[in-house]
Protein backbone atom coordinates (compact mmCIF):
# COMPACT_ATOMS: atom_id res chain seq x y z
CA UNK A 1 0.00 0.00 0.00
CA UNK A 2 1.21 3.08 -0.93
CA UNK A 3 -0.16 7.09 -0.58
CA UNK A 4 0.84 8.41 -3.59
CA UNK A 5 3.39 11.17 -2.17
CA UNK A 6 6.97 10.53 -4.70
CA UNK A 7 10.03 10.19 -2.30
CA UNK A 8 12.43 10.46 -5.32
CA UNK A 9 12.98 10.48 -8.76
CA UNK A 10 15.20 8.39 -9.94
CA UNK A 11 17.10 6.85 -13.09
CA UNK A 12 16.63 4.00 -15.11
CA UNK A 13 19.80 2.03 -15.58
CA UNK A 14 19.41 -0.76 -17.23
CA UNK A 15 16.08 -2.90 -18.83
CA UNK A 16 17.15 -6.51 -19.84
CA UNK A 17 14.47 -8.59 -21.46
CA UNK A 18 14.28 -12.79 -20.31
CA UNK A 19 13.09 -15.32 -20.71
CA UNK A 20 10.25 -14.77 -18.42
CA UNK A 21 10.45 -11.29 -17.30
CA UNK A 22 11.96 -7.78 -18.02
CA UNK A 23 14.79 -7.14 -15.40
CA UNK A 24 14.51 -3.06 -14.86
CA UNK A 25 17.04 -1.73 -12.90
CA UNK A 26 16.82 1.98 -11.45
CA UNK A 27 19.14 3.61 -9.34
CA UNK A 28 18.15 4.15 -5.88
CA UNK A 29 20.78 5.06 -3.82
CA UNK A 30 20.64 6.18 -0.62
CA UNK A 31 16.74 4.53 -0.48
CA UNK A 32 18.37 1.01 -0.74
CA UNK A 33 19.23 1.39 3.10
CA UNK A 34 16.14 0.32 4.14
CA UNK A 35 14.78 -1.82 1.30
CA UNK A 36 15.45 -5.87 1.84
CA UNK A 37 15.27 -8.04 -1.09
CA UNK A 38 11.32 -8.81 -1.57
CA UNK A 39 10.46 -5.21 -0.80
CA UNK A 40 7.61 -3.61 -2.45
CA UNK A 41 8.52 -0.10 -4.51
CA UNK A 42 5.76 1.68 -6.55
CA UNK A 43 7.78 2.54 -9.95
CA UNK A 44 5.85 5.54 -11.81
CA UNK A 45 2.84 3.90 -9.75
CA UNK A 46 3.11 0.27 -10.52
CA UNK A 47 3.84 -1.74 -7.26
CA UNK A 48 6.83 -4.00 -8.40
CA UNK A 49 9.20 -6.48 -6.11
CA UNK A 50 13.01 -5.54 -5.44
CA UNK A 51 14.33 -8.53 -6.70
CA UNK A 52 18.43 -7.57 -6.55
CA UNK A 53 20.46 -5.15 -4.56
CA UNK A 54 23.48 -4.30 -6.64
CA UNK A 55 25.86 -1.21 -4.78
CA UNK A 56 23.20 1.24 -5.57
CA UNK A 57 20.75 -0.36 -7.85
CA UNK A 58 17.16 -1.99 -7.66
CA UNK A 59 16.60 -4.78 -9.84
CA UNK A 60 12.88 -4.99 -10.67
CA UNK A 61 11.62 -8.08 -12.79
CA UNK A 62 8.60 -7.01 -14.46
CA UNK A 63 6.31 -9.82 -15.92
CA UNK A 64 4.57 -9.91 -19.28
CA UNK A 65 1.00 -9.13 -18.52
CA UNK A 66 2.58 -6.11 -16.29
CA UNK A 67 4.47 -4.93 -19.22
CA UNK A 68 2.00 -5.21 -21.38
CA UNK A 69 -0.46 -3.17 -18.84
CA UNK A 70 1.21 -0.23 -17.84
CA UNK A 71 3.35 2.21 -19.57
CA UNK A 72 6.98 1.09 -18.42
CA UNK A 73 7.42 -0.52 -22.04
CA UNK A 74 7.82 2.81 -22.82
CA UNK A 75 10.63 3.26 -20.52
CA UNK A 76 14.13 3.65 -21.77
CA UNK A 77 17.70 4.08 -20.50
CA UNK A 78 17.90 7.30 -19.05
CA UNK A 79 14.16 7.92 -17.81
CA UNK A 80 13.75 9.13 -14.82
CA UNK A 81 10.58 7.23 -12.63
CA UNK A 82 8.60 8.34 -9.64
CA UNK A 83 9.58 6.18 -6.27
CA UNK A 84 7.92 5.85 -3.26
CA UNK A 85 8.41 3.15 -0.67
CA UNK A 86 5.70 1.20 0.64
CA UNK A 87 3.73 3.06 3.70
CA UNK A 88 4.73 2.05 7.13
CA UNK A 89 2.14 1.71 9.72
CA UNK A 90 1.63 4.77 11.94
CA UNK A 91 3.07 7.17 8.88
CA UNK A 92 1.37 10.07 7.81
CA UNK A 93 -1.75 9.55 4.97
CA UNK A 94 -0.75 13.06 3.13
CA UNK A 95 -2.10 11.35 -0.08
CA UNK A 96 -4.98 8.85 -0.49
CA UNK A 97 -5.00 5.16 -0.44
CA UNK A 98 -2.65 3.93 -3.55
CA UNK A 99 -1.83 0.02 -4.57
CA UNK A 100 0.25 0.00 -6.78
CA UNK A 101 -2.40 -1.58 -8.70
CA UNK A 102 -2.25 0.03 -12.09
CA UNK A 103 -6.15 0.39 -13.58
CA UNK A 104 -5.28 1.35 -17.19
CA UNK A 105 -2.76 3.41 -19.36
CA UNK A 106 -3.93 7.36 -20.05
CA UNK A 107 -2.66 9.54 -22.70
CA UNK A 108 -1.35 13.24 -22.11
CA UNK A 109 -3.43 15.53 -24.79
CA UNK A 110 -2.37 18.89 -23.38
CA UNK A 111 -0.39 20.51 -20.82
CA UNK A 112 -1.84 23.88 -20.38
CA UNK A 113 -0.38 26.71 -18.69
CA UNK A 114 -1.89 30.05 -17.90
CA UNK A 115 -2.65 32.61 -15.51
CA UNK A 116 -0.03 31.26 -13.05
CA UNK A 117 -1.86 27.70 -13.43
CA UNK A 118 -0.45 24.14 -14.47
CA UNK A 119 -2.62 21.90 -15.79
CA UNK A 120 -2.26 18.40 -17.32
CA UNK A 121 -5.34 16.87 -20.03
CA UNK A 122 -5.42 13.11 -20.10
CA UNK A 123 -7.71 10.72 -21.98
CA UNK A 124 -8.93 7.56 -19.95
CA UNK A 125 -9.98 4.28 -21.31
CA UNK A 126 -13.34 3.53 -21.31
CA UNK A 127 -13.69 1.49 -18.39
CA UNK A 128 -12.27 3.84 -16.27
CA UNK A 129 -14.33 6.92 -16.55
CA UNK A 130 -16.98 5.91 -14.10
CA UNK A 131 -14.32 6.33 -11.29
CA UNK A 132 -13.01 9.44 -12.38
CA UNK A 133 -15.07 12.25 -10.60
CA UNK A 134 -14.66 16.31 -10.24
CA UNK A 135 -12.52 16.56 -6.91
CA UNK A 136 -12.36 12.70 -6.75
CA UNK A 137 -8.68 10.97 -5.75
CA UNK A 138 -6.31 9.59 -9.15
CA UNK A 139 -2.83 8.72 -8.73
CA UNK A 140 -0.95 9.45 -12.55
CA UNK A 141 2.54 7.58 -12.69
CA UNK A 142 1.70 7.28 -8.84
CA UNK A 143 1.39 10.82 -7.92
CA UNK A 144 -1.39 11.65 -5.79
CA UNK A 145 -3.59 14.12 -7.31
CA UNK A 146 -7.28 15.77 -7.45
CA UNK A 147 -9.25 16.25 -10.49
CA UNK A 148 -9.84 19.31 -11.64
CA UNK A 149 -12.22 18.85 -15.04
CA UNK A 150 -13.99 15.76 -16.24
CA UNK A 151 -15.18 16.02 -19.75
CA UNK A 152 -14.85 12.60 -21.26
CA UNK A 153 -13.24 10.86 -22.52
CA UNK A 154 -10.77 13.42 -20.48
CA UNK A 155 -10.08 14.77 -17.49
CA UNK A 156 -7.43 17.08 -16.10
CA UNK A 157 -5.09 17.96 -12.80
CA UNK A 158 -3.91 20.93 -11.76
CA UNK A 159 -0.17 20.61 -10.75
CA UNK A 160 1.77 23.01 -7.91
CA UNK A 161 5.35 23.51 -7.95
CA UNK A 162 6.25 21.42 -5.40
CA UNK A 163 4.41 18.22 -7.49
CA UNK A 164 6.34 19.63 -10.37
CA UNK A 165 9.79 19.96 -8.72
CA UNK A 166 9.78 16.64 -6.86
CA UNK A 167 7.75 14.21 -9.83
CA UNK A 168 8.44 13.50 -13.33
CA UNK A 169 5.05 15.23 -14.50
CA UNK A 170 7.20 18.23 -15.72
CA UNK A 171 8.31 15.99 -18.24
CA UNK A 172 4.95 14.71 -19.66
CA UNK A 173 4.21 15.96 -23.01
CA UNK A 174 1.33 15.56 -25.80
CA UNK A 175 0.80 12.48 -27.00
CA UNK A 176 2.68 10.23 -23.84
CA UNK A 177 1.44 7.53 -22.07
CA UNK A 178 0.71 7.44 -18.12
CA UNK A 179 -0.25 5.19 -15.75
CA UNK A 180 -3.60 5.69 -14.03
CA UNK A 181 -4.93 4.08 -11.47
CA UNK A 182 -8.41 5.03 -9.74
CA UNK A 183 -9.34 5.77 -6.03
CA UNK A 184 -10.13 2.39 -4.71
CA UNK A 185 -13.06 3.73 -2.68
CA UNK A 186 -14.92 5.31 -6.19
CA UNK A 187 -14.17 2.13 -7.55
CA UNK A 188 -16.11 0.22 -4.53
CA UNK A 189 -18.64 2.42 -4.30
CA UNK A 190 -19.81 2.58 -8.14
CA UNK A 191 -18.80 -1.45 -8.11
CA UNK A 192 -21.63 -2.36 -5.54
CA UNK A 193 -24.39 0.27 -6.81
CA UNK A 194 -24.09 -1.29 -10.37
CA UNK A 195 -24.66 -4.66 -8.77
CA UNK A 196 -27.30 -3.25 -6.54
CA UNK A 197 -28.82 -1.64 -9.66
CA UNK A 198 -28.65 -5.04 -11.80
CA UNK A 199 -30.42 -6.59 -8.99
CA UNK A 200 -33.13 -4.20 -8.76
CA UNK A 201 -33.93 -4.21 -12.34
CA UNK A 202 -34.72 -8.00 -12.47
CA UNK A 203 -36.37 -7.85 -9.35
CA UNK A 204 -39.75 -5.93 -8.48
CA UNK A 205 -39.28 -2.38 -6.68
CA UNK A 206 -36.12 -2.11 -8.48
CA UNK A 207 -33.15 -0.52 -6.53
CA UNK A 208 -34.33 1.11 -3.45
CA UNK A 209 -33.13 2.64 -0.03
CA UNK A 210 -34.71 -0.15 1.99
CA UNK A 211 -32.88 -2.55 -0.42
CA UNK A 212 -29.73 -0.52 -0.07
CA UNK A 213 -30.32 -0.67 4.05
CA UNK A 214 -30.98 -4.38 3.78
CA UNK A 215 -27.68 -4.85 2.06
CA UNK A 216 -25.69 -2.88 4.30
CA UNK A 217 -24.63 -0.65 2.27
CA UNK A 218 -26.90 2.23 4.28
CA UNK A 219 -26.97 2.53 7.81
Amino acid sequence: MFTGIIERVCEVAGIHPGPVAVRLEIKLDDLLDDLPRGASVAVNGVCLTLAERRAMLGGFDVVPETWRATALAALQVGDRVNIERALCVGDRLDGHFVQGHVDGVGRVERVQREAGEYKIWIAAPDGLLPYIVRKGAIAIDGTSLTIVDVERPRFSVALIPTTLEKTVLLQRRPGEQVNLETDILARMIVDRLDAFARQGSSAAGGLTLDRLRESGFLP
